[in-house]
C-alpha cells in the first residue's frame, strides 16, 4: 500500500513539474552563408529577421515555410521563385524572390528590378522581391514592391540542385512609393531533392 502511494506521488509530482515548465519562446537566428544545400535561409526586412518556419499539420499536411517553383513553356524554364513564410510566429512575415534566366544564367549577379507584388507569370519579366510584413505602429499588414535597380541578388552556387545566394534590396509600399524599407543581409542556401522534407520549427 505504502509503495502504489509513493508512486501515486512521485508521478503526481512529474507530471505537476512538467505541466509548469515554461514554453521557450522562439528565437530566428541569420544562419551564416553556405554552399552546401543546408537549407537555410534568413534576411533582415526593416529591421527585423525573417526565417522560414512552417505551420501547425492538418489534414491537408503542413504548410511549408519553403517552396521553389519554376515555371515557363515546356521545355524551356523561363522563372524560378523562392517562396519563404513564417507560417507560426504571432503576425509573421514573407518575402517571394523572382528569377528571370536563372536556370540559364546560373551562378553571377541579378540586379533586382521593378515588382508589381505579383508572382508566377503575373510578375514582371525580371528578376524581383516583394515582401508583406506587419506595421506594428498601424497594426496593419503591408505589402512592399521592389523598384527598379533596388539591389542584387549574387548566386554563389548553382548545381547538383543547389542553389546558394546573398541579396539585398531597396522596397516600397505597394500603397505608399514614398514609403520605402531594406532588405539586408539576405543568404539562402537550399537543395531542391531535400528542401520539400525539411522541418522549419
Amino acid at each position: 500500500m505504502k509503495y502504489t502511494l509513493l508512486i501515486l506521488l512521485i508521478t503526481s509530482t512529474l507530471i505537476s513539474c512538467s505541466n509548469n515548465d515554461p514554453i521557450e519562446p522562439f528565437t530566428p537566428t541569420l544562419p551564416p552563408i553556405t554552399q552546401t544545400g543546408a537549407n537555410t535561409f534568413g534576411c533582415y526586412i526593416g529591421g527585423n529577421l525573417l526565417t522560414p518556419r512552417d505551420g501547425s499539420g492538418s489534414i491537408y499536411g503542413t504548410p511549408k515555410g519553403v517552396k521553389i517553383i519554376a515555371g515557363g513553356i515546356p521545355p524551356q524554364i523561363t522563372y524560378t521563385e523562392i517562396f519563404v513564410d513564417d507560417r507560426k510566429s504571432d503576425k509573421g512575415g514573407l518575402i517571394r524572390i523572382h528569377f528571370e534566366n536563372l536556370n540559364d544564367v546560373g551562378v553571377g549577379q541579378y540586379i533586382i528590378n521593378e515588382s508589381n507584388c505579383q508572382g508566377n507569370i503575373d510578375s514582371p519579366i525580371n528578376t524581383n522581391i516583394y515582401c508583406r510584413v506587419y506595421d506594428n505602429t498601424a497594426q496593419i499588414y503591408k505589402w512592399y514592391c521592389s523598384i527598379e535597380n533596388a539591389g542584387t541578388i549574387t548566386i554563389t552556387k548553382y548545381e547538383n540542385g543547389i542553389v546558394s545566394g546573398t541579396f539585398s534590396c531597396i522596397v516600397q509600399s505597394q500603397d505608399n512609393s514614398n514609403e520605402q524599407i531594406e532588405i539586408t543581409e539576405g543568404r539562402f542556401d537550399f537543395n531542391r531533392a531535400t528542401v520539400s522534407e525539411t522541418d522549419f520549427p
